[in-house]
């Protein structure tokens, strides 16, 4: 830092080098979990790369230079470092594999991992996209980044959605467990919010809507082996088509409001659905108010917004525009333009989501 307290060119060279470095292990994170390095890896003590290319069938020198790369990144260990290569024995700890193979774990990582990698492959066509010469949606970014979306949130649904977050709305719970209850979900992706709403609620009907018919189709898959099918059902369907269904007794909406280019109209179509009931919308945790320097999850919500959310929103016109980085304050504007007389922000207690309860 400078005397005033500035960065120096080499503090910002440093930073940056840095997040090269961060980026070159994201890349290799991701070479490993699609080609099931460390699923074969877990549970199995050390082991060759020699080994690992055996099981795993790739070539023996990738595997190797991997297993080094992974190593020196501190997330293999190496009992015998001073070996021959080939003789060389790695180990998957415990720690490690949770996060990147545990898929009911809050710490796991993997499919945010793929997002990732997955934006980056379309930055070429961004270049084009923020010049105007097309547009980008969601579906542009193809399966992977459907599947990892899904895979990122399941077991946040699964374990905080019932168990925690709606223990805050206590109002809003009660009445799902009453007999009879149904709600509704928007934006519903693959299902897994809806499902864990099922299994928490086992009186309780659900009905996820999504314009994406893959991901409706991941969907009725998921319900169907979860055993819920016959209390949750899933349709291709724009909110604001929806016509002639029960009223329901909440609405939710899971990490997709920013995303929609018309929020405004998607909201009212979410009142009219719950014809005065309540309006649960969860969405990114985002700072107060814009801040230069800010926090790393201000950070990594503004990439997210810049490589898929903000092109996605774009890629309908009209579009509100409202990218990843959608404050509490542009929910209030939004909710009150939508006529809810009433919104309160409730604090999740979770680093990346907040709650708004939607009233009137």
């Amino acid at each position: 830092m400078t005397a005033t307290g500035q960065p120096t060119t080499e503090d910002v060279a440093g930073r940056i080098f840095n997040a090269l470095v961060g980026a070159m292990d994201l890349n290799a994170i991701y070479l490993g979990d699609r080609l099931g390095f460390y699923q074969a890896l877990a549970g199995e003590g050390p082991r060759s790369s020699g080994w690992l290319a055996e099981r795993t069938g790739v070539l023996a020198r990738y595997a190797r230079e991997w297993c080094e790369a992974q190593a020196a990144s501190g997330l293999l260990a190496c009992e015998n470092p001073l070996a021959e290569p080939h003789d060389r024995r790695f180990e998957l700890p415990g720690q490690v594999a949770e996060v990147l193979l545990d898929q009911d774990s809050l710490a796991f990582l993997a499919p945010s991992i793929r997002c990732s990698i997955v934006a980056g492959r379309a930055l070429p066509e961004l270049v084009r996209t923020y010049r105007g010469e097309r547009t980008f949606g969601w579906e542009d970014h193809g399966p992977e980044m459907r599947q990892g979306q899904a895979e990122a949130n399941r077991p946040i649904f699964r374990r905080l959605l019932v168990q925690d977050w709606l223990a805050r709305v206590p109002q809003v719970r009660d009445r799902l467990d009453h007999a009879g209850a149904r709600v509704a979900e928007v934006g519903c992706g693959m299902g897994w919010a809806g499902i864990a709403l099922a299994q928490g609620f086992p009186s309780l009907h659900v009905d996820g809507y999504d314009i994406d018919a893959p991901s409706i189709e991941a969907a009725r898959h998921n319900a169907a082996q979860e055993l819920v099918h016959d209390r949750v059902r899933f349709h291709v369907a724009d909110i604001s088509d929806v016509r002639d269904v029960p009223a329901y007794d909440a609405v939710f909406a899971f990490e997709c409001l920013h995303d929609m280019s018309r929020p405004v109209e998607a909201l009212a179509a979410m009142r009219a659905l719950g014809r005065g009931s309540d309006v649960l919308i969860v969405d990114e945790r985002t700072e107060d108010n814009f801040t230069p320097n800010a926090s790393p999850m201000e950070r990594l919500l503004y990439g997210y917004s810049l490589s898929v959310c903000l092109p996605d929103g774009l890629s309908a016109t009209p579009s509100a525009g409202t990218g990843t980085v959608m404050r509490a304050s542009t929910v209030i504007q939004y909710a009150t333009a939508a006529g809810f007389a009433q919104v309160n922000v409730v604090d999740l207690g979770h680093e990346q989501f907040r709650l708004y309860h939607l009233v009137g």
